[in-house]
């Protein structure tokens, strides 16, 4: 897009990311993001996170203007450029504030009998209050107009200040904001590890305290400014091989002891929801074989997810539905082979499907399960809309886990398994068969691939790694309902694992705290959270296509015609036949 606009007019490059920045603006203060968030303060009693909310679409439009004239214009002319393009956004917000004083606040000055607050019920006073800082309709406009021009001349000159500067201040900044936002995340932690004393200090109620804030801006910046991570890695790749060998087990073994003791160091909410985030791990590291890998497009991954969870709750459950009352971990492998085995029943018919055809049919089995679970028809066997009650929690010699703390450890076990699984699998020939297989299933054909084998293993792993997620799930809750498996559950799953990085198990993790991680700990704000998550996808798609980690050689694909990328790096991998080397 930037590339395309290369020869437009500055003005009009100018006032067209302005009244975009503006439209942006005018949308989240319109449907009452601006005035909910304003609730919220970030740092000190004044900083809200409604003004952050309201500043997006100035600083886009500093942003973007920027970037598409730095390398046209001289940097002051750029930087000029997007402080108009901030002063621009300010249009429309002082068209909806005058809206809102004409139509809401004095309706009878503008003639109007009745406000628009009756078809706009989020154009309020409030919001009014908000757009014009408290300081009154007149003076509050200018402010207005100064705020959104200040805006956009900080997106700029987020684009055209030179590092280490740039990255000092970003990071600085992001950092800052970031524990403000999640400030009650932090003081769960904190209140774990020192009591109330530290949490005094830093915060007052959910906000930083103005000092504590300026110290957390102080250490992003050094950290960025100064080049840490950069040049700790510079010096680590100067040891000798034997000294880097023992630093990589130090860090493995200090992370491990980490993730032992994460679930005491969070607390109950948040041990919840890392159980949440390790579940979907295992459930996207599933996926991420038979998309990511084979290139197969799975909408219904979430029946296998079913299959072992009404696996776990019929064999378990000690109610008229259970059949043999086996224990967790009789049941588990029971569970885990039922998925493998509708795996390899669901790929059996569409063997010859691609794309979008598959992903239909693969949808339309997954609606088919949750469908059936919901019917009286199976329900002396599954127990229908009622579902399964009375499933039993895991024991491990005589110690109940019952707990989010417990049940923790069990999903980073499988979690962890299905991690080791993958990787394996993905070096061996069967991970380069898939890999060849997602580039060109005809030319794989044609080498000697067995293309019937191979989908099939990789929808059958993939349904035994979701099927186990299941029955930890059920073991978990200890009831299984048909509306816990909805398609939503599927789109996460591979939402995650676009975001992250289709093919890369690093990837996987980092989409799934991402797309998982972040909603639980935005709870309060679930109104908007599903609003914010579309935004972060879209985003994600446009700045980051190949993912936040992708696989080395889904990046090449997606970058090779950039500059400095060779042909060799830019060549696709060498697809390896069934006779190939290990």
């Amino acid at each position: 897009m930037i590339q395309n606009q290369l020869t437009e007019p500055t003005s009009r490059i100018m006032l067209k990311f302005g009244l975009i920045g503006s439209i942006v603006a005018v949308y989240v203060s319109a449907i009452g993001m601006v005035e909910v968030f304003s609730e919220r303060a970030l740092i000190g009693d004044s900083f809200s996170l409604g003004y952050v909310i309201l500043a997006a679409g100035p600083l886009g439009a500093g942003i973007f203007t920027a970037r598409v004239l730095r390398d046209r214009l001289s940097r002051r002319k750029a930087a000029g450029a997007s402080i108009g393009a901030g002063a621009a956004s300010s249009s429309l917000l002082l068209v909806l504030l005058a809206v809102i004083v004409l139509g809401v606040i004095r309706p009878e000055q503008a003639g109007a009998e009745v406000t628009l607050r009756v078809m706009f019920v989020n154009l309020t006073p409030g919001l009014a209050e908000l757009l014009t800082f408290g300081l009154g309709n007149a003076l509050g406009a200018l402010i207005l107009i100064l705020f959104c021009t200040l805006i956009g001349a900080a997106g700029g000159g987020a684009v055209l200040i030179r590092d280490p500067l740039r990255s000092g201040l970003v990071v600085g900044v992001m950092l800052t904001l970031l524990i403000g936002v999640f400030s009650e995340t932090v003081t769960q932690v904190l209140q774990q590890i020192s009591g109330r004393v530290i949490i005094n200090i830093v915060f007052v109620q959910k906000s930083l305290r103005p000092i504590p804030a300026i110290l957390v801006f102080a250490l992003g910046f050094s950290l960025a400014y100064f080049r840490v991570p950069r040049r700790t890695r510079t010096r680590f790749r100067q040891l000798p091989d034997n000294r880097q060998q023992r630093t990589k087990r130090g860090l493995f073994i200090a992370g491990l002891v980490l993730l032992l003791m994460l679930p005491w160091l969070t607390g109950l909410f948040l041990s919840q929801a890392l159980f949440l985030i390790g579940l979907y791990i295992l459930m996207g590291l599933g996926l991420n074989i038979v998309v990511g890998y084979a290139g197969l497009l799975d909408l219904g991954y979430v029946a296998f997810f079913a299959f072992g969870a009404y696996a776990m709750g019929i064999l378990t459950t000690t109610t008229e539905l259970g059949i043999t009352n086996l224990t967790f971990w009789t049941a588990l492998p029971i569970c885990v082979a039922a998925g493998v085995l509708w795996g390899l029943l669901l790929g059996f018919p569409v063997l010859r499907l691609r794309g979008d055809y598959l992903a239909i049919v693969t949808l339309g089995f997954g609606e088919i399960v949750r469908i059936l679970a919901t019917s009286d028809w199976l329900a002396p066997i599954e127990g229908g809309p009622q579902g399964i009650l009375k499933i039993p929690n895991p024991v491990i010699f005589g110690f109940t886990l019952n707990t989010p703390q417990t049940m923790y450890y069990l999903v980073l076990l499988g979690a962890v398994a299905a991690g080791f699984v993958t990787l394996r699998l993905r070096d061996a020939r069967l991970g380069r068969q898939w890999m060849s297989m997602r580039e060109d299933e005809d030319v794989s054909e044609a080498m000697g691939i067995n293309l019937v084998s191979t989908k099939l293993l990789a929808f059958a792993i993939g349904a035994g790694f979701s099927a186990l997620a299941g029955a930890i799930l059920a073991a978990r809750q200890s009831t299984i309902f048909p509306h816990s498996f909805n398609l939503i559950i599927s789109i996460n799953i591979l939402a995650g694992i676009i975001v992250g990085g289709l093919g890369s198990i690093p990837g996987v993790i980092v989409g799934m705290l991402i797309l998982v991680g972040l909603p639980e700990l935005l709870r309060e704000f679930t109104e908007y959270r599903f609003l914010m998550y579309g935004i972060l996808l879209i985003v994600v798609m446009l700045v980051k296509p190949e993912g936040f980690l992708p696989e080395a050689t889904r990046k090449r694909e997606l970058h090779s015609d950039e500059p400095g990328m060779t042909p060799a790096d830019a060549a696709p991998m060498e697809p390896a036949g069934a006779g190939g080397q290990d």
